[in-house]
Formats: C-alpha cells, sequence, structure tokens
C-alpha cells in the first residue's frame, strides 16, 4: 500500500512535467485565453449597459482615480489625466454650440501627431460624434476621396497643413464642409481659427445627455486603409470594435505603471488605437513623438523612462541599421509591441539592445480576427489554441495567385492547407466576430467577404494576406495578395502611383509595378504577387 501510494505520489509530481514536454505552452495558451475572455466579457457587459459604458468612460473613471498622473508626454510639455479631460471638455462645446455639431455627425481630422489629436478624439466623443483619421501625406483627389466616404461636414486641421488645405478649399467649400483651423490665427481666407474659442470656453464636464444614443454598434472612429483601388477606404471602427482593439496593450502584460514610447502616426490604428487607446485603457502614460527619429530613439527611451516601446518592422530595421554605442543597452525597455518584425532583424534587435521581450501581432484594422505571439517565438505572428480556434474561427485556404482567387473543390467550397503551407487568411463573420466593412464604399466592403468556404452559406473575411501554420499552432505572414507594396510603413497601392503619373502630360501609358529595393526592407518596394 505504501508503495502505492510513493507510486501515485511520484506520478502527480511528474504530470507537470510531462504536460511541458507534451504541450510545451499550454500554461501561456491558458493565462492569454483567459485574459481575452475576461477582457471581451467586460468589453461586452459594459457597452450593453444603459447608457453603455465606452473608452471614454474608462478614460473618466482613469481621471477621477488619478487625476495629476501624466497621460501624455511630448518634448517638454507634460499633460495630466485632469488636463486632457478639461481641454477634450473645452473643444466639446465649441464643437457643439460654436459649430453646431450634434450627436452622430463625422469630423474628419487631418493633423500631425500633436497632444490636440488626443483632446480632440475625446472631445468628439463626449458629443457623440465620429471621428475620421486622414492620412496627412494625402492631398488632391486622396483627400477629397477621404472626405467624401466618411460623409464628413466639418475638417479639423493646423496652419502646418494649409498647402493641402487650400489646394482643395474651393471644392471643399462648393460642398458645404467648413473647415477650421485648430490655432490662434488663421492664414488662409476661408478658414476660422478656433483656438482662442477653445482656450475660453467652459472646462466643467459634458453632460452624458449630449451621447445619449451611442450604443456599441455605433460608429466611434473611421480609420482609413489602402486598398488595390489605390484610393483610402475608411474602415468603420465601431465602439464595440475599439473596445476590443485598446486591450492590446493589457493583453501584452502592460500595467498602469509603465511608459508608452509612441513613434508612429496617429492616423494609423496601431498609434491610436493599440497605443494610446491603450494607454487609456490600462491608465498608464504615454511618450508621443511628432514622428520618427532613429538617432533620438533610445535619447528619448532614456529620458522619458520608457518601459514599453510601439513598433513596425522598418522602425526595428532602421534602429539595428544603426551605428553602434556603447550605451544601447543602457535602457528600462522590458517590451516592445507591435507587427512586422522580419526573422533576421528580431534576431538582431535582441543581440543588440538585450534581453526585450518581443510581442508581436497580427491583425487587420478592418478584420473580425487577430493574433498575437504572446511566447515570444522568433519569426511568429502569432499562436492559435484550441480556445482561439473554438470562439475566433478561421482557415488557412489554397489560393491562385494568378487567378486572384481562393481554389474550390467540386462542391464549390474551399480547402485548407495543411501546416507547413501557405495559405489565405479567412475568418468566419458572425455576431461575436463582425466585419463592419467600409464607409460609403458598399462594393469594396462586398468584395472582402467570401461566401461558400467551408459550407454552403457561410460568411468569412478576406484577409488578403497568405498566412502559413506550424505543427505547434504558430502562424508566420508569408506573403500579400493584390497589387499593393509597402513603404516606409504605408501600404502602396500600384494603381495610385500609376493614376498620380499619368496625370503628367508627356506620359502616354504607365504601368506600375513593385521590385525589391537594394538595402530596404526585403517587403518594401516589392509586389505582393506577380
Amino acid at each position: 500500500m505504501l508503495a502505492l501510494c510513493t507510486a501515485l505520489a511520484g506520478l502527480l509530481l511528474l504530470l507537470p512535467l510531462l504536460g511541458n514536454l507534451l504541450f510545451p505552452y499550454w500554461w501561456q495558451d491558458l493565462v492569454i485565453s483567459l485574459s481575452i475572455i475576461h477582457r471581451g466579457y467586460r468589453c461586452l457587459r459594459r457597452l450593453q449597459r444603459h447608457p453603455p459604458l465606452t473608452l471614454l468612460d474608462t478614460f473618466l473613471e482613469k481621471v477621477q482615480s488619478h487625476p495629476e498622473k501624466a497621460l501624455l508626454l511630448f518634448g517638454e510639455q507634460v499633460y495630466t489625466y485632469r488636463d486632457i479631460d478639461r481641454r477634450s471638455s473645452q473643444v466639446a462645446r465649441v464643437l457643439r454650440d460654436g459649430v453646431g455639431l450634434q450627436e452622430g455627425d463625422s469630423v474628419a481630422v487631418f493633423l500631425l501627431n500633436i497632444p490636440a489629436y488626443l483632446w480632440v478624439w475625446l472631445g468628439l466623443a463626449k458629443i457623440g460624434c465620429a471621428m475620421a483619421c486622414l492620412n496627412s501625406n494625402i492631398r488632391a483627389k486622396s483627400l477629397l476621396h477621404s472626405l467624401d466616404t466618411c460623409r464628413a461636414t466639418v475638417l479639423l486641421t493646423t496652419p502646418d497643413l494649409k498647402a493641402a488645405i487650400e489646394d482643395i478649399l474651393p471644392s471643399l467649400q462648393q460642398k458645404g464642409l467648413r473647415v477650421f483651423y485648430l490655432s490662434a490665427e488663421s492664414p488662409t481666407t476661408g478658414v476660422e481659427p478656433l483656438q482662442g474659442q477653445i482656450d475660453a470656453a467652459s472646462e466643467e464636464p459634458i453632460p452624458v445627455a449630449f451621447r445619449a444614443n451611442i450604443t456599441g454598434k455605433s460608429t466611434a472612429l473611421y480609420i482609413y486603409t489602402s486598398g488595390t483601388t489605390g484610393l483610402p477606404k475608411a474602415a468603420i471602427i465601431t465602439h464595440l470594435r475599439l473596445c476590443n482593439m485598446v486591450t492590446m496593450l493589457y493583453i501584452s502584460g502592460v500595467t498602469a505603471e509603465d511608459v508608452i514610447y509612441t513613434p508612429l502616426p496617429l492616423y494609423h490604428s496601431a498609434a491610436l488605437l493599440i497605443g494610446l487607446g491603450g494607454c487609456l485603457e490600462v491608465g498608464a502614460t504615454c511618450v508621443l513623438r511628432p514622428k520618427f527619429s532613429v538617432s533620438q530613439f533610445w535619447d528619448d527611451c532614456r529620458r522619458y523612462h520608457v518601459s514599453v516601446i510601439q513598433y513596425i518592422g522598418e522602425v526595428m530595421r532602421y534602429l539595428c541599421n544603426t551605428p553602434k554605442r556603447e550605451n544601447e543597452r543602457e535602457h528600462q525597455v522590458r517590451l516592445a509591441v507591435g507587427n512586422g518584425l522580419r526573422l533576421e532583424v528580431w534576431k538582431e534587435f535582441l543581440q543588440r539592445f538585450g534581453p526585450i521581450r518581443i510581442c508581436e501581432f497580427y491583425g487587420a484594422t478592418e478584420g473580425n480576427t487577430g493574433f498575437v505571439n504572446y511566447t515570444g517565438k522568433i519569426g511568429a505572428v502569432g499562436r492559435v489554441n484550441f480556445i482561439h480556434k473554438m470562439l475566433a474561427p478561421f482557415e488557412l485556404i489554397q489560393y491562385n495567385v494568378e487567378w486572384d482567387e481562393p481554389v474550390r473543390d467540386e462542391r464549390g467550397c474551399c480547402i485548407r492547407v495543411p501546416p507547413g503551407k501557405a495559405g489565405l487568411l479567412v475568418a468566419k463573420i458572425t455576431k461575436s466576430a463582425p466585419f463592419n466593412g467600409y464607409a460609403g464604399n458598399r462594393q469594396k466592403s462586398e468584395k472582402k467577404v467570401l461566401r461558400d468556404v467551408m459550407k454552403k452559406g457561410d460568411l468569412y473575411f478576406n484577409s488578403g494576406d497568405l498566412l502559413m501554420i506550424d505543427h505547434e499552432g504558430f502562424l508566420y505572414f508569408q506573403d500579400r495578395v493584390g497589387d499593393t507594396f509597402r513603404w516606409k510603413g504605408e501600404n502602396v497601392a500600384t494603381t495610385e502611383v500609376e493614376t498620380t503619373l499619368a496625370a503628367v502630360q508627356f506620359i502616354q501609358e504607365v504601368n506600375v509595378y513593385g521590385v525589391p529595393v537594394p538595402g530596404a526592407y526585403p517587403a518594401a518596394g516589392h509586389l505582393m504577387s506577380p
């Protein structure tokens, strides 16, 4: 009997070791799954209240709990949670009472990376308006198209972008779209400055009644993505989608004690929602840069005591291309969150700058699924476990690059690819994982939906990306389909380049395709499909 008990006790001690051998990532899988489920449930429960509790309410709760804590650091400027709350209330009052905006209106924001981006965003949220985040680099036709698709009635910008505004101002005036500068004076006839009114406005809290009809399905933001058409597409971000996207930092292990460094443009979801929105979600501090500077990056990290950095693949490559310094490991950065990091750059970055935990993720702004590499597996964009597959079904299917369409079997359904083979990522569209589409472009929205994928009548979101999954459940990005290529962190459509070149009088015919650029990021300047 004693021998049997001893044997059983030994077996119990060995079970965790056997579990680690057979399922080496089971504990991490469990922790991340519970974290995602908990946050998703919390988000849904808060949005189902009357009135719903949105990201704005999360921010207001943080204002009450730590009003004097720094929320935003910008150069020498420091803005506390209370500062941002008061400034956003001033903006909200001027836009509602002075400009005449009402709940449900869309407002286009054409700004560089400046602190006003945050209080304008929160100010618009306080009066129930949707904010359209325009790429500050677009001009002329693309800019007009972006304004049309979101049906904006007001455009907020600064004199820094006056050349772009004055170029299209007659067209805007003809459409009845009003333009305002967030400045004390206006250098442009027909554009009114708002800063004086904002400074004089009351800082008192904005009544909840001003946003009384907002629900989880209401549009919170429009984030623009580029497509094969060449013109930007306005992805609809609902309050439910926003609530889920801002949890990325929390899922990655970021806490209120962290300082997050964001050198990426705020008109993209990475910086605005994951970076700045993530700080609002966990109550952390954000260091905002006007733009990425490779020479100032680590100096900034030391200066502001940064513990978490945001990146895209090009950022890491630029950092690895800098001359080595003796103090390049002297920093407090413990975590890097981002996407697009290539295997060889990943290895070099860790070797040069120290044991920083890399949390690579995959996701599309308009998509209904995403993946996180929470184990640190070098080169992987995420990991899938059975809980993830159960809650957010997806497939990797055979895709014919030449025909630009999925391969189907005799039943008319798509064919799964086995582990180790690249396939088109498609994610099942369900009530809990909807595809909200693009504003003002039903045709483009419909094009992203695949029907009869696994069985007749089902609907899947077409990511347009080829991924590969290995036998351990790790996912690797392989390629992008369609006539687009990456350049300096932006998706560029070949048709957009063609349209620009065709406008030159002495060019009769244009055909644009991407080619590898020596010394550049492997995906930069490279057409993703033949």
